[in-house]
């Protein structure tokens, strides 16, 4: 399975991610700080890793700035994204069974390893989503703006 995985800045918990990741065995696309080693606009990385998941050049994404939400706004400007902001293995877990979610947006203030490897657990535990929600994704690709 390949990860677009992007941060706005070098926070300890980015890099662990990626460690963590990559012992797991993912192959990963990394995307701004990540990349670079230098701070990056969280509007072009949450952009950035939408647009890798949705070309499918990507099977899912995990965007990660200071608070998660300036990343999960702009990933969810990209059409079929449905990026959500966790902090914590049941909200993730929720996400990706009952919405579908494919990017996973992580506040870098507020993770620690053992929340971090929590969370990975629980979202990359679910391989499709409930079949009884299917409506409610299909309802959900109705309403979404084309850009």
């Amino acid at each position: 399975m390949r990860i677009a995985i992007g941060s706005d800045d070098c926070y300890y918990i980015a890099e662990f991610l990626v460690k963590e990741l990559r012992r797991r065995g993912y192959e990963l696309i990394l995307i701004g700080a990540l990349a670079t080693g230098k701070p990056y606009p969280w509007p072009r990385v949450g952009f950035e890793v939408g647009e890798i998941v949705s070309s499918g050049r990507a099977d899912m994404g995990i965007v990660i700035c200071y608070t998660g939400t300036g990343v999960s706004i702009a990933a969810n400007k990209v059409k079929g994204i449905r990026a959500a902001l966790c902090f914590d293995s049941q909200t993730a877990r929720g996400a990706r069974l009952w919405n579908n979610a494919n990017i996973l947006a992580l506040s870098a203030r507020l993770l620690s390893e053992e929340v971090a490897k929590e969370i990975l657990d629980a979202w990359l535990s679910i391989e499709s989503p409930d079949p009884s929600e299917e409506e409610n994704i299909r309802e959900l690709q109705k309403i979404e703006v084309i850009r």
